[in-house]
């Protein structure tokens, strides 16, 4: 594990995040006609490994920046196999894990994707996991990391755990003056403005569905769009940091001042699951190590591209050197910041 290589102090020595723990299994269904409610139907796993937005996203994190930087996740899993095995991959990186509890009577949140054979399909997703019992009260028992960082910590609110928790680490981050970072699904975003969260977000990352969400529909011209997307969200904080992902045409992020799209680094893509929580990551790492949010966007757009040469949701061989051998076969012109981050 090779970390980013900054010459530079670091401008974040920590990060707190929730959000949902667990796993998942694909299963590829012979035949092309939907599957009846009482059918039996053959089919195989595709064995890939599937992992929730807070691991992909903190996973990133720690091999990037390394021993430099904590990362402390906050959450449940269930007394089984998968919670084990989330947790062995979780601290071999280095998380500090004593805020990740594992919870008696309950199995660790777990999607089973089904797919047919011309590519579409569907997930069936546990609504009774341990994740769904992260509270407001495991959020608070992580309030000495959070005023241990202060204004030089990160707080990151991610999916798959309820609101109410994901609102109170925002609150904790805010008023201990972190830099507080949230994603949400389409289904949350509005009612995340309504809930108050999104005044105590300094940077949100959103893909298109959820931008397309936010305003309840969109235009034919991308670009008016994301204008709408960037007016709603500043109503509820003018200095708000946007990110809008939309697979292959790339992305756009929003510093406050200026706009910049950046477009995706050619690649074979074995699967495109769990780029934008990539993308995430990478906006992320390059803020920590004293980046722009438009420098840190070109990291984010690496990392991304990188990751869906995997066709896992987590893409284990990426580091430092993987990256910087990939950056050497793409055709983007990279900053020179990063180009040194790379040591390229």
């Amino acid at each position: 594990m090779s970390p980013l290589e900054s010459k530079n102090i670091l401008r974040f020595k920590g990060i707190v995040g929730t959000g949902g723990i667990g796993s998942g299994k694909f299963f590829v269904i012979n035949g092309d006609h939907t599957l009846g409610r009482e059918e039996s139907r053959s089919g195989h796993f595709n064995y890939i490994k599937d992992y929730c937005k807070q691991h992909i996203i903190l996973h990133y994190i720690a091999v990037l920046l390394g021993e430099k930087f904590s990362v402390v996740p906050v959450g449940l899993v269930g007394d089984d196999d998968i919670g084990e095995t989330l947790l062995e991959e979780m601290n071999a990186v280095g998380m500090v894990l004593e805020h990740v509890g594992k919870q008696q009577g309950l199995s660790t949140l777990f999607s089973f994707c089904f797919s047919y054979p011309d590519g579409s399909g569907g997930n069936l997703t546990t609504d009774n996991s341990a994740s769904a019992n992260v509270d407001e009260r495991l959020i608070s028992n992580a309030t000495g990391y959070i005023r241990r960082f202060g204004s030089n910590g990160i707080v990151l609110a991610a999916p798959e755990v309820p609101m109410k928790a994901r609102q109170k680490l925002l609150e904790l981050g805010r008023s201990n003056q972190s830099f507080c970072a949230a994603a949400f699904t389409s289904e949350e975003i509005v009612d995340a403005g309504a809930a108050g969260m999104l005044n105590n977000t300094d940077l949100i990352a959103i893909n298109w569905d959820e931008a397309k969400a936010l305003i309840a529909g969109s235009s034919e011209d991308k670009g008016t769009t994301i204008e709408s997307v960037i007016a709603e969200l500043r109503k509820y904080n003018q200095n708000i940091m946007i990110s809008v992902t939309a697979g292959i045409d790339g992305s756009w992020c929003w510093d406050g001042a200026g706009l910049q799209h950046c477009n995706v680094f050619p690649t074979t893509v074995a699967s495109s699951a769990g780029a934008g929580d990539a993308f995430f990551a990478g906006l992320i790492c390059g803020l920590a190590v004293g980046l722009t949010l438009h420098q840190s966007q070109w990291l984010a757009s690496l990392v991304a591209s990188f990751s869906v040469t995997s066709k896992d949701t987590i893409h284990w061989g990426l580091d430092r050197v993987s990256l910087a051998t990939f950056a050497k076969t793409s055709k983007g012109k990279l900053p020179s910041e990063l180009l040194s981050l790379l040591k390229l």
